[in-house]
């Protein structure tokens, strides 16, 4: 019987690994299945340019799958049971159960509510494809003058105010910050950005940290109360507690906790990869939740998956950061450089420079999601040993 890897999730860390499952391993010897709640390749990081209207195309699945091996099960995963090394499932079709012999966890992450009041009743997002469309619909129905404030002073906030204001200059856009705006930027960086939120006239309100979101307005710390047909919630994210009740080890964040090579400390068999591993850095610190951190886990988490079905040396990539790029709607963006401890280097690049490198870099994940198995060897990687009912269990 084949060696039964199942991906769960096809964001940017489950698309790529299952595209890369499949260009290395012989499919004599595996079998490859992506578990994904929607039929689309959600591009996340341009879900703020679909909610504030512009036009964004996705690729379905079973078009990038195609030819590739790789078996495509439309369905939400509800459940984990890494004993029996099964994965509960829902869809169309019903309910359902998948065995596995290998479990490549990416289920990504949604907004994190903190607990205030109001942001799950009354708050937007753009952290997936659904929330966006409804931010869509809510914000084109929006009329001139109308407000609308985003909370949070991360990559995603920001990015999100400054793609609102260009693309909507009739409406009163705000972003409400804990701290400063920009802190971790250098100098030069941080004024950079100042002057792009003056030019769009974005209001910024610094050192501000909401606690409580209602219809019409959202309600600061000391009282103030900010006026908010709209607010669009960016302050951080959470994952799912499916890993967690399932008795995987996991972090107080309820991500899962791999060891350098993205493999569960609790269960062999499972790796994590995106923003539901739990994985340390070379700097010693935990990665954020990020694309960035998608694509250094889901590399590491790959090839190590290879290396031990293959009897191979298991190999370690690189769990480095180089740098934050930050779109400033479509003609501006912000490449700050960092150290080994992800502090701002003193060098950046601003402008549309930076736009089309920002630009150049989506569409290259873009393509690459679309050619999963681009440049497939002739020759795959066939098991180290025949593969059985219960799974290979080599190299470990």
């Amino acid at each position: 019987m084949k060696h039964r890897i199942v991906v769960l999730g096809a964001g940017y860390a489950g698309a790529f690994a299952a595209g890369n499952l499949a260009r290395r391993l012989s499919p004599a010897d595996t079998e490859i299945t992506v578990v994904n709640a929607v039929p689309d390749f959600v591009e996340r990081m341009r879900l703020h340019q679909l909610a504030i209207g512009q036009d964004v195309a996705f690729r379905k699945l079973a078009d990038v799958f195609a030819g590739t091996g790789v078996r495509l099960r439309l369905a939400r995963v509800t459940g984990v049971d890494p004993e029996r090394r099964t994965v509960a499932v829902t869809g169309e079709d019903g309910d359902g159960e998948l065995a596995y012999d290998t479990l490549l966890y990416a289920l990504g992450s949604s907004v994190a509510h903190h607990g205030v009041p109001g942001v799950a009743e009354y708050a937007f997002d753009v952290t997936g494809l659904s929330s966006a469309l409804r931010l869509r619909e809510r914000l084109a129905g929006l009329g001139e003058g109308g407000t609308v404030l985003v909370v949070g002073e991360g990559l995603t906030g920001i990015e999100t105010a400054t793609e609102f204001a260009e693309s909507r200059p009739d409406l009163s856009v705000a972003l409400a910050a804990r701290g400063e705006l920009g802190a971790w930027l250098s100098p030069k960086a941080r004024r950079h950005l100042r002057q792009a939120f003056d030019r769009l006239g974005i209001t910024v309100h610094e050192h501000t940290g909401i606690e409580a979101v209602e219809p019409t307005r959202a309600i600061a710390a000391d009282g103030t109360s900010i006026p908010a047909d709209v607010t669009v919630w960016s302050a951080g994210f959470a994952v799912h507690p499916i890993a967690a009740a399932s008795g995987l080890e996991v972090a107080e964040t309820g991500q899962i906790v791999v060891d350098r090579t993205m493999r569960s400390v609790s269960h062999p068999d499972v790796y994590a990869a995106g923003d539901c591993a739990y994985a340390t850095g070379e700097n010693g610190r935990p990665l954020p939740m990020s694309c960035a951190s998608a694509g250094l886990t889901n590399m590491q988490a790959t090839a190590a998956i290879i290396a031990r079905l293959t009897g191979s040396e298991v190999p370690t990539t690189g769990l480095k950061y180089y740098g934050n790029h930050i779109s400033l709607g479509r003609r501006d963006a912000i490449f700050q450089m960092v150290d080994g401890d992800v502090r701002s280097k003193s060098w950046y690049l601003g402008g549309r420079t930076a736009a089309r490198l920002k630009s150049g870099v989506l569409k290259g994940a873009g393509s690459g999601i679309a050619h999963p198995t681009f440049g497939m060897p002739k020759r795959k990687r066939r098991l180290a040993t025949a593969p059985d009912r219960v799974g290979v269990r080599v190299a470990a």
